[in-house]
Formats: C-alpha cells, sequence, structure tokens
C-alpha cells in the first residue's frame, strides 16, 4: 500500500458512518474549508521561520484536507481524490506546452508569460467566465484578492502609470478618511478604511510586494518589539500595565535601535 493509499483508507474509515470519528463524520465542505484556510497558513509560517521537520508536518495536514474534501466528494458521486491529481496533472501539462508539447521554441521567459496568460483565458472562456476578474477567488485573504483583482485589471490597460498616482490615491483616501472620521460617520468611514486598504494593496502589487508577505512580516516585527518592550519592563518589575505610553515608546525605540545594531 503506498502512502497515499494509506491515508486515503484511514480518510474512509474516519468517515465511517458505523465505527467511523463523530467528529469526521459530520463534517460538510463548508465546516471543513476554514481548517483548509488554517493549514495553508501554518505551512507558510513553517517556510517563513525556516523549519523544515515544521514544514514536513504542515505539508501532511495540508494535504490531509485535500483528501478530507475528495473523500466527502466521493461520498456524494462527485469525484475521487485520483480525479484530482489527474486534475491539476492535466492542468500543468496543458499550461506548459513548452514543456511537455511542441513548442520549444517558446521557451524565454516573456513568451511564457504571454503564452500562459492565453491558457488561463481560454480555461476561464471554457467555463463560462468572460469578464476580466470572474475567477479571482473570493475566499482569498482580502488584501492577496485586492492585489490579485488590481493585477487582473492591469493586464488589459486599468492601471496608474506609475507609482506617482498611487500615491496621490493613497493621500487621497486619508484625507476622505479623516473626513468621515471628524463627521462622525462610522460606517463611511468604515468604507475609507477599506478604500485605503485597497489602495495599499495595489501599490504592494506595483512595487512587484505580495501584501500579504508585507503584513506578515510587520506583525512578527510588532510582536518582536512588543516582547522587548516586556522583557525590559520586567526587568524593573513592571508589567506594561503598570507602565505609560511615554515608556513603552520609549522602549519601542529602543527595541528598532536594537535590531539596526
Amino acid at each position: 500500500m503506498t502512502p497515499i493509499d494509506r491515508l486515503n483508507a484511514i480518510m474512509a474509515r474516519l468517515r465511517a458512518p458505523v465505527g467511523g470519528c463523530p467528529w469526521d463524520v459530520e463534517q460538510t465542505f463548508e465546516t471543513i474549508a476554514p481548517y483548509t484556510l488554517e493549514e495553508a497558513y501554518e505551512v507558510a509560517d513553517a517556510i517563513e521561520r525556516g523549519d523544515m521537520d515544521d514544514l514536513k508536518s504542515e505539508l501532511g495536514d495540508l494535504l490531509f484536507q485535500v483528501v478530507f474534501h475528495a473523500r466527502m466528494a466521493e461520498e456524494q458521486g462527485l469525484f475521487v481524490f485520483d480525479d484530482v491529481a489527474d486534475a491539476i496533472a492535466d492542468k500543468l501539462e496543458r499550461r506548459h506546452p513548452h514543456v511537455f508539447g511542441d513548442e520549444a521554441a517558446k521557451a524565454d521567459g516573456v513568451a511564457q508569460k504571454a503564452r500562459w496568460e492565453d491558457i488561463k483565458a481560454a480555461e476561464r472562456k471554457a467555463k463560462a467566465q468572460h469578464g476580466v476578474l470572474d475567477d479571482v477567488p473570493v475566499g482569498l485573504p482580502a488584501l492577496a484578492r485586492a492585489a490579485k483583482l488590481t493585477k487582473r485589471a492591469a493586464r488589459v490597460g486599468f492601471d496608474w502609470p506609475s507609482t506617482d498616482e498611487v500615491f496621490d490615491k493613497l493621500h487621497e483616501e486619508v484625507a476622505e478618511l479623516r473626513a468621515e472620521i471628524a463627521a462622525g460617520d462610522l460606517d463611511k468611514a468604515k468604507g475609507e478604511v477599506g478604500d485605503l486598504l485597497f489602495v495599499v494593496a495595489n501599490l504592494a502589487r506595483k512595487l512587484g510586494v505580495e501584501p500579504e508577505d508585507a503584513l506578515r512580516g510587520s506583525n512578527a516585527k510588532f510582536v518582536r518589539r512588543f516582547g522587548f518592550i516586556e522583557a525590559e519592563l520586567g526587568k524593573a518589575g513592571k508589567t506594561p500595565e503598570q507602565s505609560d505610553l511615554v515608556e513603552m515608546d520609549g522602549l519601542w525605540d529602543a527595541a528598532k535601535a536594537a535590531e539596526r545594531a
């Protein structure tokens, strides 16, 4: 029995109405989807930390999610795990004709990218997805989806010429947000915060930066620097609650200086 056959057999046993795991049996595509996203993030986290042992484990968790979805689909007579594997294999061969087909002459990067987009456009047309943005997944993290939406629109010419115009728009959105806050209209302020984040995602895309990656880096930086604050306060027998903004801000600057040293 191959490892994947063993995994599929375990999944079938867990989902068995008689003798299976009650929790696994009651799950649906909808209830499992959040776990699928969570496992993908944990894979990314292991990569970011450079923990290859953990990455092996997290990849296994993510693979289990695929097996889980495939098992539920098999139970409903929709498809089986092998169909999933065949589908991605077919797609990879279809999207890489320069490797698997007769287009070896189009092996340079520019031609590959153009051909890739042509193939994806044909796939969208075959799925009756005629709109430029039709197949940008709604379930993506909001910042990542914003960057993908603007990238897709840019391919058909709907894009600012440079980052200068993006910065102008950024200043405009900040001013509109300030105005709504001053007016006390929090519902409109919420919309303006969204507009501001959308422009920031667009700026990241223009700079070739993945906004999710950038924000994860900033999150890690905040955790690291705040940990420094807590540690320094602890040396004085204090907690953050026993400190004040002036003291903690000074320690924040010290954390920044220590990172630069």
